[in-house]
């Protein structure tokens, strides 16, 4: 078990982030269609998983501004918006933005990703969501980069998460 803070107030976070060298557990998300997407759908591709607690909030909002922009210059790359938001809300906050260069993918019937990826909220008022963390993946699921962010109000390290990909 992991500790972060919420606004300054210590919030316990369940299971462990996959470390660098390690390989990515498998999951199963769901997408804006309400299919289910595995890891495997992304093989051969390098992932950028941006995980976070809701895209309602204007942190979490601003690492999915952040990662789209990111995304149009990266090669055999694509980048995973990860919360437990309902399909429709993810895909409603992309569309009012002209988000398209991200892949959103809800929690909702894949609530196994929260605690095989290190990043379940166990109490606090965001209990159940997922902590803020990026994970970065070869085109082998092999980690390059992860990062827990230790304090959920600020945005991740978009720097060292893009260098791992060069």
């Amino acid at each position: 078990m992991s500790t972060v803070t919420l606004k300054g107030n210590p919030v316990h976070v369940d299971g462990s982030l996959p470390a660098a060298g390690a390989t990515a557990p498998a999951f199963s998300l769901v997408a804006k269609d309400l299919k289910d997407v595995s890891l495997a759908d992304f093989a051969g591709k390098r992932k950028v998983l941006n995980i976070f607690p809701s895209v309602d909030t204007p942190t979490c909002a601003a690492s999915v501004r952040h990662f789209n922009q990111d995304a149009s210059g990266l090669d055999n790359a694509v980048v995973l918006c990860i919360s437990a938001d309902l399909p429709f809300a993810q895909a409603r906050f992309c569309g009012a933005e002209g988000l398209a260069n991200v892949v959103t993918l809800s929690t909702l019937r894949g609530g196994a990703f929260l605690k095989d990826y290190g990043v379940a909220i166990a109490d606090g008022p965001l209990a159940g969501l997922a902590a803020r963390a990026v994970v970065v993946l070869d085109e082998h699921d092999k980690v390059l980069h992860s990062e827990l962010v230790g304090e959920i109000a600020q945005e991740p390290d978009y720097a060292a998460a893009l260098a791992a990909l060069k």
